[in-house]
């Protein structure tokens, strides 16, 4: 009796283990799939920051929740032969954004850029002087001297692009999928133990519900 008791206990433990660990695991793998993409670097656009071959985890976002100085994966149709490209926001939706051929100034302030790289900015990019329009975003590569982006576009609605072909941003750390994958790993373990517990729960039932063998005779004298 008390072996059929410990059996049915291990089964129930894997009834509740089981699917538990499986909804881990799905619900991990499908979150990931629906918030997140990855990407591979294919120019030298955004070096120092970015180099090319590099693999990038791209989080999708609203175009509400775009900032300046976000580095985003970008859709532009009609440009960069319809593929998606990797560039830093630099003025959003009613900005005035001025370069002096050097500085760069959004709404009458600095723009502090220690990411970009040192050196010649690209001598086809003269000053520029533009208001950026509602609902778009202007974009530069962090290496100016060999990056294509709001500059060379600049009497196409002042060199900006939709903010709704924003595909998503660089993750900046890899807090979340490192979470996702801990409650993966977690989900495969539940499993696994689930599973074990209903193997054994089903021997020990197996076991417990076998006839006892007859006690011998007694002797006759």
């Amino acid at each position: 009796m008390q072996r059929r008791g410990a059996g049915s206990g291990l089964r129930v433990a894997a009834w509740v283990l089981v699917p538990l660990g499986l909804v881990l695991v799905l619900g991990g793998i499908g979150y990931f799939l629906t918030k997140y993409q990855g990407v591979t670097v294919m120019s030298e656009a955004m070096e120092p920051t970015y180099r090319p071959g590099e693999r990038l985890v791209i989080e999708r976002i609203d175009a509400g929740e775009i900032r300046r100085g976000d580095v985003v994966l970008v859709n532009v149709p009609d440009r960069y032969q319809g593929g998606p490209v990797l560039q830093r926001v630099i003025g959003m939706g009613g900005d005035h954004v001025v370069c002096d051929g050097n500085r760069i100034t959004v709404n009458g302030k600095p723009v502090d850029e220690p990411y970009v790289m040192r050196g010649e900015v690209n001598p086809a990019t003269g000053p520029y002087d533009v208001r950026v329009p509602d609902g778009r975003l202007f974009l530069l590569g962090d290496h100016r001297g060999n990056s294509n982006d709001s500059r060379f576009f600049l009497d196409e609605q002042s060199g900006s692009v939709a903010a709704s072909g924003v595909l998503g941003q660089v993750q900046k750390g890899f807090t979340v999928p490192a979470v996702l994958v801990a409650l993966g790993v977690l989900g495969i373990v539940l499993t696994l133990v689930g599973i074990g517990l209903g193997i054994a729960g089903y021997a020990t039932g197996r076991r417990a519900r076998r006839p006892l063998a007859a006690a011998p005779p007694w002797p006759v004298a």
